[in-house]
């Protein structure tokens, strides 16, 4: 990283820009989370923040968990289950990268527009579009075809008493 200083000649006619290197503080990084569990209780802030404030987060949490409770009723294996949970885990992940992208792009902007801060949103709205997108693929081959020969099964056995 690096800055400029204009410094003007000794006669005070031109200025020469002048490239220094810029040192950057990393001692107080060090202490914004002085310990491992401080670092997990900014982290826990940072998920209950996006739960409280954001509807799709809220409803993708919801959503998770249907699929991680039908994976366990349809018995899926193992594998599978971990599967459905990672996939579930980048979608909550990109959520919350998509609030701090947000975040930061207000924050920077304030009231005004700027075509890269729609930009930036739209991009990181995109990343969430597609990991869900990818969710539904990974529960429609997994999960959906159990479940269907599930409904059947319970179709079947039902119209038997009737």
């Amino acid at each position: 990283m690096t800055s400029e200083l204009q410094t003007p000649d000794p006669d005070g006619s031109n200025s020469k820009v002048v490239t220094q290197p810029t040192k950057i503080n990393r001692e107080l990084a060090w202490r914004i989370a002085p310990s491992l569990l401080i670092s997990f209780k900014y982290a826990w802030a940072g998920s209950s923040y996006a739960f409280r404030t954001q509807r799709n987060f809220r409803i993708h949490v919801i959503l998770g968990a249907l699929a991680l409770a039908a994976s366990a009723y349809l018995r899926l294996s193992a594998v599978e289950i971990s599967v459905v949970g990672l996939t579930i885990g980048a979608v909550l992940a990109m959520e919350l990268l998509n609030t701090a992208i947000e975040s930061v792009v207000d924050l920077t902007v304030k009231q005004n527009y700027h075509e890269l801060a729609k930009i930036a949103k739209d991009c990181a709205a995109a990343a969430v579009l597609i990991s869900a997108l990818a969710a539904i693929g990974v529960a429609s081959s997994l999960i959906l075809p159990r479940l269907c020969i599930k409904l059947w099964q319970v179709f079947q056995v039902s119209s038997f008493f009737h």
